[in-house]
């Protein structure tokens, strides 16, 4: 296999920049060229170049679920951005994308250059960018059976997302007389999850629920929860952050948390049952798709942002702990989400795609 450039476009949150990264990884290991397009202000001001790759600058803004004014500022930064990106795309094999306005001008660029785009969809309904440029997609790497309707036949497959290899080596763990409940609304924490899981520590001493909790705080709020939670008398700890998140999966029983395509494609990996509240104001509301896709399967219970508070927390963790086999049925099926070698198969087919072009 020759060497070649790969460009990978997507930035701004974790969500888009950590899984380019393991594909880049990946690339560079088979002897490619790679190189990012971000922006200033996005994650990938921080994480790339940290990693050793090169990271080219734009000036963006998004056009989903934002004012009239940046809408209008960002329709006619579009042109003249993508105008600039078609100078980066020159002598590129093929572009990967992650979605996300980030991603808009360089794709586009690469389009109208006939340079062929990979996207990465993990999400179950695709984002503005992917949706828009869908048909135009030389491939389309999906997490979910039902993402392959928004693109061309036969031009989809359920790659999922690239995940951490300690996720998927994560054993089943049989049960003992204390329910290990692992709670976390990410690095930042949520407001909802941290309210509710407060309000839920008196309810579970009164409900006699045997319980450990861990609960992911997030740096807001975080020594007001762990003074509550101190108080309440349960077995477990508060912590703003929990660097080593597998072993917070390999302990827990079950897991609270949000629904974004990074926290299912992990508890899929891990085989995890879970409760999914899922933020409500995410871009196309892919959350609640997400999470209603993992219910469907068996491998979660969905409880909407608006209902999630301590007395709902209890009432379903005690439903699900108090049915013989329930949790194991939702982590078997969890697993079965589980899609490993997921940067390796999108590094396989850019190759694909750049050696046909």
């Amino acid at each position: 296999m020759s060497k070649r450039r790969f460009l990978m476009a997507g930035g701004g949150t974790g969500g888009h920049v950590i899984p380019a990264l393991a594909v880049a990884r990946e690339l560079r290991q088979r002897g490619h060229r790679v190189f990012f397009v971000g922006t200033e202000r996005g994650l990938e001001a921080k994480l790339v170049p940290a990693e050793g790759f090169e990271l080219m600058k734009i000036d963006i803004g998004g056009l989903n679920r934002v004012g009239l004014r940046q809408k209008l500022a960002t329709l006619i930064q579009l042109p003249f951005t993508t105008l600039g990106c078609s100078k980066l795309v020159r002598g590129v094999s093929a572009v990967f994308s992650m979605g996300g306005y980030v991603a808009g001008p360089p794709v586009m660029a690469a389009l109208l250059r006939r340079v062929p785009v990979v996207v990465m969809e993990p999400n179950a309904v695709p984002g503005f960018t992917n949706r828009a440029i869908g048909r135009f997609v030389s491939r389309a790497l999906v997490s979910f059976s039902e993402t392959a309707a928004y693109f061309p036949a036969g031009r989809a497959e359920i790659t999922g997302l690239p995940v951490r290899e300690e996720f998927f080596r994560i054993v089943p763990r049989p049960r003992s007389g204390t329910l290990n409940l692992l709670i976390t609304g990410g690095s930042q924490g949520s407001r909802t999850l941290n309210q509710a899981g407060s309000e839920s520590w008196p309810l579970f001493r009164k409900a006699g629920l045997k319980v450990r909790i861990v609960h992911q705080s997030g740096p807001r709020g975080f020594e007001q929860l762990r003074e509550e939670f101190s108080r309440s008398g349960l077995e477990g700890e508060v912590v703003p952050f929990i660097a080593d998140m597998p072993a917070a999966f390999a302990a827990a029983d079950l897991v609270v948390c949000r629904s974004g395509a990074g926290a299912v494609s992990e508890l899929a990996a891990a085989g995890k049952p879970a409760i999914l509240a899922p933020f409500p104001f995410a871009a196309d509301d892919h959350q609640t798709r997400n999470a209603e896709a993992i219910e469907r399967a068996g491998a979660a219970r969905l409880v909407p942002d608006d209902q999630m508070n301590g007395e709902k927390l209890v009432a379903v963790v005690a439903e699900l702990a108090g049915s013989s086999g329930v949790l194991e049925r939702m982590g078997e099926g969890a697993r079965r989400f589980a899609k490993p070698g997921a940067a390796r198969r999108a590094a396989e087919i850019l190759e694909e795609v750049a050696g046909a072009a």
